[in-house]
């Protein structure tokens, strides 16, 4: 890689810090370069390191900053992030770009961000444990005729009271037959005694992500839903014990897929987006490193009836799976029903 080009926001704020509307990265193989109008210099100043040569273009004239960098310094090519442009876009950087050829590259720093710094850890584990709190606050609001939205937004002002950035995805608050549902988009269907609840839940915390399900019941389940939520469990917590270094991510989904029906993914990175690299999913080529975090989601879902969802992240370290997610995923059974 000689010359690349990063428009990706989320890509931006992680070699940077930047996390301003308006930046783009040159990366060449002697110097970075970082692009932005004057109104964000002072945040510019502040956050970039002093890694990147700082070039400021008056508001409305990028293109003629960026033509004359390219001439100056004779690039010829330069790949760009094929997953992030449109093509409208890409017709325009091909245009102020000449006489430099674009090509196309995908994945390049999206690899370098599956791998986390022990900083990057320790900020998911806090954005984990307020997830944590929240969970706990709002499971107190379980009641008979509360709604999935209620619950949702709920989620919401908790979430900013402790000091999150905001959540890293619309929650999934999914009440008896809607359980069985894995991406249930929340209605105002309300809690009813004997009622199945599965919440699919996560916050930001200084730009970083954190994800957890969790099953609960309202009543004593019956020996059959008691059987399936510890089947899921158990499966979980089978497939956390085998997650090593080198272990293929596609090794990991076949042994869930081998106990249950697999509808979904097994799991999945995350860091400064809810879904990075790896994928732990049946196609995936992806293989385990020191320092990745994933997330672990087995789930059976009977149509109609209900559903079982448990999920944690953790770290991959040399000894394998080390969990971020502390709370308690044992089955459980609400008392305040």
């Amino acid at each position: 890689m000689q010359n690349l080009l990063i428009t990706s926001p989320t890509n931006i704020r992680y070699l940077s810090g930047f996390t301003g509307s308006k930046a783009v990265i040159l990366q060449t193989a002697k110097k970075n370069y970082f692009f932005t109008d004057s109104r964000y210099l002072e945040e510019a100043k502040r956050t970039i390191p002093k890694t990147f040569e700082l070039e400021l273009y008056k508001k409305g004239h990028f293109e003629e900053t960026w033509t004359r960098l390219i001439k100056k310094h004779r690039i010829t090519e330069i790949e760009f992030e094929s997953s992030n442009l449109t093509y409208i876009a890409l017709k325009h950087w091909k245009k102020i770009g000449r006489p430099a050829k674009l090509k196309p590259q995908s994945g390049a720093i999206e690899q370098l961000r599956a791998i986390k710094t022990p900083d990057e850890i320790s900020l998911l584990k806090r954005s984990q444990s307020i997830n944590e709190q929240v969970f706990y606050s709002i499971r107190k609001l379980l009641k008979q005729g509360v709604t999935e939205k209620e619950i949702a937004w709920k989620i919401h002002v908790v979430a900013h009271d402790l000091k999150a950035d905001s959540l890293s995805f619309e929650p999934i608050i999914a009440f008896g037959k809607n359980s069985a549902i894995p991406h249930h988009e929340n209605d105002n269907t309300r809690l009813k005694k004997g009622d199945i609840i599965l919440i699919d839940m996560g916050v930001i915390y200084k730009g970083y992500c954190s994800d957890m399900t969790r099953t609960l019941f309202t009543r004593t389940p019956t020996p059959f839903e008691a059987e399936i939520y510890n089947k899921v469990l158990n499966i979980q917590k089978s497939v956390i014990n085998r997650l090593r270094p080198e272990i293929t991510a596609h090794k990991a989904f076949t042994f869930a897929s081998k106990k249950i029906e697999m509808i979904h993914g097994l799991g999945h990175g995350i860091g400064l987006e809810i879904h990075e690299s790896p994928s732990l999913s049946e196609h995936s080529k992806d293989k385990l490193k020191t320092g990745m975090v994933v997330t672990v989601e087995p789930g059976i879902y009977l149509n109609g009836k209900f559903g079982v969802r448990i999920e944690d992240m953790g770290v991959i370290t040399k000894n394998g799976f080390q969990s971020l997610t502390k709370a308690d995923k044992e089955l459980t059974i609400l008392q305040n029903m």
